[in-house]
């Protein structure tokens, strides 16, 4: 049997600094736990994010609260700018004054898109398109949410947070704002609802 060389001691503050370097990498780049942030799981940032200058409405129900805030914490962490249109609290209300809300937010121009969140997203969905010049999507996987805004031009998305989870649901918002909108193949369908729209408002 080979001679065993002598171990050879560390000195304690070597160990010391070893230790909170591990430390360090492993929580730095977490964000502290807030009320915006409840500290869940990061998700990667979207690789064609949000352009400058752009501004989203975000508002829930109470079913859609908890994801609404999440979502908020991500745009925000992405340096987007965030109006909340509300709600503020599980307690009970009614999903069209939220959804209504973040519809004439991006109507009127104040905002760029919206995103509404309740149980299922098909009632914000309804509510948001008796806006004019709203085109709302539900939207419940990526493809759905290409789709959306390359074909339909999309500018409000409903989600559903009683179908997906967290991570989907980013997921889902940063493809949806990464997708440009696919002007040349499909302006005449969506110039054909707005003109239907306009044929209703007249009468």
């Amino acid at each position: 049997m080979p001679d065993r060389q002598p171990a050879i001691p560390i000195p304690s503050e070597d160990v010391r600094d070893l230790v909170t370097k591990i430390v360090d990498g492993l929580f730095s780049s977490q964000p502290p736990a807030t009320a915006d942030n409840p500290g869940t799981a990061p998700v990667p940032a979207p690789t064609d994010p949000a352009p400058s200058g752009t501004r989203i409405a975000i508002g829930a129900d109470h079913g859609g609260y908890p994801l609404k805030e999440r979502l908020a914490f991500r745009l925000r962490e992405q340096g987007i700018d965030v109006l909340d249109c509300g709600t503020d609290s599980l307690a009970a209300v009614d999903y069209p004054d939220f959804a209504h809300a973040v519809a004439a937010a991006v109507a009127t121009g104040k905002c760029t898109w919206g995103i509404i969140v309740d149980g299922a997203g098909i009632g914000s969905a309804m509510v948001a398109n008796k806006v004019p010049g709203i085109r709302a999507a539900l939207c419940y996987d990526l493809s759905t949410a290409r789709n959306s805004r390359e074909h339909n031009h999309a500018n409000v998305l409903t989600l559903g947070a009683g179908l997906i989870g967290e991570n989907l649901a980013w997921q889902i918002v940063q493809e949806w704002l990464a997708v440009p909108w696919g002007a040349d193949r499909h302006a005449r369908r969506v110039a054909k609802i707005t003109e239907i729209e306009k044929r209703y408002l007249k009468a």
